[in-house]
């Protein structure tokens, strides 16, 4: 009798950025030092390793909070539930709210209590609390609720991922552009039945020794900017090699814990941060497994419109797949899919899945 997700919802910012809003930036390197090359030639560049043509922007009226209840409302609309039968709420995100135009972030209360208030839930007995794990946060989300179900052998929680990033991006560096936000959702129930539908496996790992400050939060590249404002930051070819070395040997772990051979594995969602390094990641994990080529349609993207929302990412690809809104992806009951993800702190996270 596992978990099994039974609603799902994102909400995808209307505000589109494309790459000619970023040809009035002025780059500079870490060093401060400016960055000669003509905006244009970086733009190109950064598309043609990360994939990432467009990204969405919250309205300037919106927090992660707002976001995140209009992932959360669509997911228990699916999954046709009262939501004061919910045990929890889990939201994932790193920054809390952020209002427009300003970088302090407010946490207190919660993002998930906060999501409870908008969803004027009066049941006590529904615990809403945050996770803080980087981008693989709703995963970690996921695992963290089945876990609790698990060893009660039931319940009921709305697992979130919202995230607003445009709000703590240094506009002189260039890694601003990877940035987006977004939120997803899902509902998950421990099934009161047999069934070979839900979670067969799991993983989670934080390598800090070394790895901790891989992401961070730090000063403009500009020489002159506002002391004390800090933005996001990070040592990308680190990053990029610690996510090739790692990430697919927990795909592997969680997949052996399952049981299930890699010939069913119809889907991998996997975090969309930069697409050479998923399509090198996805190509180590088939050869740990013995394969050497990928299958065809086998990891759904979204990063070319979407770019990078954190733990946003993998719930929203994965509402969009299984409403059949991504074009040549479909999902059906029995299809095997995994769930892996990377990101700051630094964590990895996968699961499998049935559907």
């Amino acid at each position: 009798m596992p978990a099994i997700i039974t609603g799902t919802g994102s909400y995808i910012p209307e505000r589109v950025i494309d790459e000619k809003e970023f040809l009035q930036h002025e780059f500079y390197n870490a060093d401060g030092t400016p960055i000669e090359t003509p905006q244009a030639d970086i733009i190109e560049k950064f598309r043609s390793i990360t994939g990432i043509g467009q990204r969405r922007y919250a309205r300037r009226d919106q927090r992660s909070s707002d976001i995140g209840t209009e992932a959360a409302l669509a997911a228990i609309a699916d999954a046709g539930i009262d939501p004061e039968t919910l045990d929890g709420i889990i939201a994932a995100h790193n920054y809390g709210n952020i209002p427009d135009g300003e970088r302090q972030s407010d946490t207190v209360p919660s993002i998930a209590a906060r999501i409870k208030h908008n969803l004027r839930i009066r049941n006590s007995w529904c615990v809403a609390f945050d996770i803080l794990y980087g981008c693989p946060g709703w995963i970690q989300g996921i695992i963290v609720a089945a876990r609790l179900m698990k060893g009660s052998a039931s319940g009921r929680y709305l697992v979130i991922g919202t995230e607003t990033l445009s709000r703590v991006v240094d506009p002189h560096d260039r890694d601003s552009m990877i940035y987006a936000d977004g939120a997803g959702a899902a509902v998950l129930e421990w099934s009161g039945e047999e069934t070979p539908s839900g979670i067969l496996g799991m993983a989670s790992q934080s390598f800090t020794y070394d790895e901790a400050y891989y992401l961070y939060f730090g000063g403009s590249f500009k020489p002159g900017t506002e002391a004390g404002t800090r933005y996001i930051k990070m040592q990308g070819r680190k990053i990029y090699e610690f996510a090739l070395t790692h990430v697919p040997l927990a795909m592997k772990a969680c997949l052996d814990q399952s049981g299930v051979p890699i010939g069913e594995v119809k889907k991998v969602f996997l975090h969309q941060a930069n697409e050479k390094m998923d399509e090198a990641i996805i190509k180590r994990f088939l050869k740990l497994c013995g394969k050497d080529a990928v299958p065809d349609r086998f990891v759904p993207m979204s990063i070319h419109w979407l770019g990078n929302s954190s733990v946003a990412t993998v719930p929203t690809l994965f509402d969009l797949v299984r409403k059949g809104k991504l074009e040549h992806h479909e999902l059906h009951k029995g299809d095997v899919v995994l769930f892996a993800s990377v990101g700051a702190g630094m964590n990895i996270n996968a699961f499998t899945y049935r559907i």
